[in-house]
């Protein structure tokens, strides 16, 4: 064969494996990666009162009906509302709000014996947490209600880890005006719970009695009474942690009694911030060539001059 033939022959195979290899289906290509969720905030105690994040943004001044302004800011408060300990893990129920609205609810978890802190379950807005049962180191319930001019809405947010993850629950399957006053469980399964719904209008029955037996997931309706009512087996609030509000340090103080004594465990800042608006900045026209020169132009107000001034002619 002819060293031209060769070289035709050879460019005529290299052409056909090139396209052979463009035909046959490419590696695949793993997935892009999913971007990380953002990691809570970690809260360390280092003796003096622990301040939790909070961040107020103009859309939540409007959301929530604030009337804050630069000069006037609505201070924001942390309050906490119960404390409770299962096995080596301590939870804190509480809301943040300013002085006459509800804005976030707050779960805090310490698992070291309050040597560090991260929030349990993400913030609810117009959402209050309270009162935490546990009936083992497994199954736990924390009572809640949203908070918009009137309590409404209750509902539980129940665990089946300890405390890890929790999962929400509402009692009623339609809005309502009414709050978890007390609740109590006697095992996994059977609990009790009155709703109170004094600040509802409604004068026919203003306190409720319900009772669950599938651990809080559904509740029947037992009683009805314009008067107030009671557990028929309540449970008696744990006297080993309480949380005392400090006015020396403006501050909740997580104490568990040794003794005859309250040992302070943690405390959390009454003041967590305050929701302002953002400062407007007065953006300036660009200066003319001659300003930029330094060269500035007086027009006259009134080029002509007033008939009364003008010399009037001799006669």
């Amino acid at each position: 064969m002819k060293r031209s033939h060769w070289f035709l022959v050879s460019f005529a195979l290299a052409g056909i494996a090139a396209f052979v290899s463009a035909q046959e289906p490419g590696v695949p290509q793993p997935p892009p990666a999913k971007p990380e969720e953002p990691k809570p905030a970690v809260y360390s105690n280092q003796g003096k009162p622990i301040k939790i994040d909070f961040n107020c943004k103009d859309d939540d001044i409007q959301n929530f009906g604030l009337t804050c302004t630069e000069e006037e800011p609505c201070e924001a408060f942390l309050e906490l509302a119960a404390v409770e300990a299962n096995g080596n893990r301590l939870l804190l129920t509480g809301n943040i709000h300013t002085s006459n609205v509800t804005l976030w609810s707050v779960l805090l978890s310490s698992e070291d014996a309050g040597k560090t802190w991260t929030e349990a379950w993400e913030r609810q807005r117009s959402t209050s947490l309270d009162q935490i049962q546990f009936a083992d180191f497994e199954i736990g319930w924390i009572s809640g209600h949203q908070l918009i001019s009137l309590p409404r809405d209750p509902f539980f947010l129940i665990t089946n880890d300890g405390g890890k993850t929790w999962r929400r629950r509402p009692i009623f399957g339609e809005t309502r005006v009414g709050a978890v006053e007390i609740f109590a469980f006697e095992n996994r399964t059977n609990g009790e719970l009155l709703i109170d719904r004094t600040q509802s209008g409604d004068s026919g029955g203003r306190h409720e009695y319900y009772e669950s037996n599938t651990g809080g997931d559904t509740w029947s309706l037992r009683e009805v009474s314009p008067k107030p009512l009671k557990l028929k087996r309540p449970k008696a609030p744990s006297a080993e942690w309480r949380i005392r509000p400090d006015a020396a340090t403006k501050s909740f103080r997580v104490e568990q009694r040794a003794g005859a004594r309250w040992n302070n465990i943690a405390g959390f800042a009454v003041n967590v911030g305050a929701c302002q608006p953002a400062a407007t900045t007065l953006v300036e026209p660009p200066p003319t060539p001659e300003e930029d020169k330094g060269v500035f132009k007086i027009e006259s107000m009134n080029p002509k001059a007033p008939p009364s001034l003008k010399k009037k002619k001799k006669r």
